[in-house]
């Protein structure tokens, strides 16, 4: 009973410390309306800090944080690409040796004649009468030259063959395509088919399709760029 009675007075005691309270300045108010003045000031610098200046520290921290953890990965990368180093260069070196290969099987511009000479010589060589010898257009790629001849041989059906595996033992890449054997009246065979042979680019034109290349791809990224910013609004 006295400890519930110590408890009324104590809250009737506190409660009337805020009365009369205005027009006192703060500094003259009783202990406990100071305290509850005290906490809330505080409680509001506390929202406003963080409204005003922690929340960017935070946000700060949380993007140096997803940044460090993209670093991580990238060190980890070239960690590995740094052990492995000596293979790679291996690797790169094989790969180099290789295309130098394949680009010695292609004719320059001007071993283009000889080699329509070496196919016509091989149809020639192996008793096949030519009735359509024809080169066509040459369509210039990336990285080399295609030069399409339309041909039209007759002959037997042994001597064709030696013909088309004559065709892949030339030094110089040549292959045969959109191949259609017919019968001709007197029993022999006909082979229609395009002969496409490959050569290297010159300087100029590997110049050229650098330039290409280089505004094909500009061309892109700006069509992906539009498209990207229609797809956002």
């Amino acid at each position: 009973m006295n400890k519930n009675i110590d408890l009324k007075d104590l809250s009737q005691s506190i409660g009337a410390q805020f009365q009369g309270l205005q027009g006192r300045p703060p500094g003259q108010w009783p202990l406990a309306p100071r305290l509850m003045l005290a906490l809330g000031v505080m409680a509001a610098v506390i929202v406003a800090g963080y409204f005003l200046y922690w929340s960017a520290q935070f946000e700060e921290q949380e993007a140096g944080a997803a940044k460090e953890a993209t670093l991580r990965q990238e060190y980890t990368v070239k960690i590995a690409e740094a052990i492995n180093l000596e293979a790679l260069q291996e690797q790169k070196r094989q790969v180099d040796q290789y295309v130098e290969r394949l680009q010695k099987q292609l004719p320059s511009k001007a071993e283009m004649a000889a080699l329509l000479s070496d196919i016509n010589q091989a149809g020639v060589g192996r008793g096949l009468q030519f009735e359509l010898f024809k080169p066509g257009q040459v369509v210039v790629r990336d990285y080399y030259a295609e030069l399409p001849i339309d041909i039209k041989v007759t002959g037997s059906y042994h001597d064709i063959g030696a013909f088309a595996g004559d065709m892949a033992h030339l030094p110089r890449i040549v292959t045969l395509n959109n191949m259609s054997l017919t019968t001709a009246k007197d029993g022999s065979l006909v082979l229609d088919a395009v002969a496409k042979t490959f050569r290297y680019l010159d300087p100029e034109e590997a110049a050229t399709q650098r330039e290409v290349r280089k505004e094909r791809e500009k061309a892109e990224k700006q069509a992906a760029a539009k498209k990207k910013q229609g797809a956002a609004q």
